[in-house]
């Protein structure tokens, strides 16, 4: 999940910048009522002195790569190396953005860039899809959270950086590229793929039957929380301004910002704490708690997730999980309990950095291991039975007729579509929305 922040330019600290191994004291914009804080202050750990013997071995190594390795290679080259190598070793999610990856980055919050359409994160050297994101050419070829991309184009990902592998990945829209995948533990396959400019509509709502709801929220951007409050009114207006139940799809969302996350949980909470984040310094200490207002009218509630909802989908699913506001329906989620801040640097350079870890509520921390549904409802793959298998009185040559003059009625009027109907095709959306037409007796008697 992403904490969007504008900082300050960093200041030189001659040696130790140039070798990359201590920062400049950023300010943050500070709230009208507090007093500007370097990190310095905020965290002691910080005065302690440079390590002389490593920045030594440091000088030491920059030195016998440009004077033994095979190509020269300049200075620039190497100390931008160092950088991403400091940052690529924290955690899978911290990243050193040079000026490309920086717009990229920009582009993707705010809900149009170009590429594949899928989110990647790093497991055991390889890249691993966290989530497609929908109506995409990663969903439209059935790429599918989990899988792991062991080559890009026919080269390997085994110790790509994550950065490395998106930049592969993206390029100009309408070429093509090759992506072999392994999926749970199966033998590779091949998927071709056309780039395409992803124009992602973060959220998408229909009625599944009269008085029952369906909001789908694919990933959240900054005008998410606004389109969720637009969709609960319009799902109102078109059943009578009354909803008997709604069903809030997370599934495979990969997440995003983190105030668009609190945002959609305020839309259905009307008190009590939505999340709040611990980290070193005072800046990543932050509190959100819900507003009266109630977007959702109270109405029962279904939130369905699976092993692609990440980080900011966790946030929306543990904040009424804990509020006990709705039912959280499907398998386990990815676990993504971390913010990374966005920190800006000079010559349209910035750090991905971690900075915090979230809790819901309850004080549960998400990070590897997840939201566990209330309700465990695997994926599965629905067949309907041929209705031709059987034979009525009506389908016979000479048959007689209804005795009180009533029309007759062969097997095949039987066969009625309903392909229309999104829960038929998905297993988990027609137990989610049994689930609420339930509660609503429940609630009738």
């Amino acid at each position: 999940m992403l904490h969007l922040r504008r900082f300050a330019q960093p200041s030189t600290l001659a040696l130790a910048v140039m070798l990359g191994l201590h920062g400049s004291a950023w300010a943050q914009e500070p709230p009208a009522d507090t007093e500007p804080t370097s990190i310095e202050a905020q965290d002691p750990a910080r005065k302690a002195p440079l390590p002389l013997d490593e920045l030594r071995t440091f000088v030491e190594v920059l030195d016998r790569i440009k004077a033994a390795y095979v190509e020269p290679v300049d200075d620039k080259t190497l100390l931008e190396n160092a950088i991403k190598g400091m940052l690529s070793n924290l955690d899978p999610h911290s990243a050193y953005l040079e000026p490309e990856a920086f717009a990229d980055l920009q582009e993707s919050t705010s809900g149009e860039f170009g590429g594949l359409g899928i989110e990647v994160g790093i497991e055991d050297g390889f890249i691993k899809v966290v989530s497609p994101i929908d109506d995409t050419p990663a969903s439209k070829a059935g790429i599918e959270a989990g899988d792991l991309i062991v080559k890009i184009d026919g080269k390997p990902t085994k110790g790509m950086s994550m950065m490395d592998a998106v930049n592969l990945m993206r390029g100009k829209p309408g070429t093509d590229i090759s992506l072999s995948l392994v999926r749970e533990g199966g033998k590779p396959f091949d998927v071709k793929l056309t780039r395409a400019v992803i124009k992602v509509n973060s959220v998408k709502s229909q009625m599944l039957e009269p008085g029952y709801g369906y909001l789908r929220v694919t990933q959240f951007q900054m005008n998410t929380g606004e389109e969720v409050g637009k969709a609960l009114a319009a799902l109102r207006k078109n059943n009578g301004n009354k909803l008997n139940g709604l069903v809030l799809d997370l599934r495979n969302n990969p997440g995003g910002v983190l105030q668009a996350a609190v945002e959609v949980s305020d839309h259905f909470l009307t008190k009590g704490l939505i999340v709040y984040t611990k980290g070193r310094i005072a800046n990543s200490e932050l509190r959100f708690n819900a507003d009266p207002a109630d977007a959702s009218e109270g109405v029962p509630l279904v939130v369905l997730i699976n092993g692609g909802s990440a980080s900011a989908s966790e946030i929306v699913a543990g904040a009424l999980q804990d509020q006990k506001r709705g039912v959280v329906m499907g398998t386990d989620s990815f676990g993504k309990g971390s913010v990374q801040t966005v920190l800006p640097l000079n010559n349209d350079r910035a750090l991905k950095l971690t900075t915090a870890l979230y809790f819901t509520p309850n004080g549960r921390s998400i990070q590897a291991q997840g939201i566990e549904p209330d309700i465990e409802v695997a994926r599965a793959k629905l067949t309907r039975e041929q209705a031709a298998e059987g034979i009525r009185e009506a389908d016979l040559a000479g048959h007689l007729g209804n005795g009180n003059g009533g029309p007759d009625r062969p097997s095949s009027t039987q066969i009625v579509s309903d392909s229309e109907r999104p829960q038929d095709d998905d297993f988990q959306l027609g137990q989610a929305l049994n689930l609420l037409k339930g509660l609503n007796l429940t609630r009738g008697q």
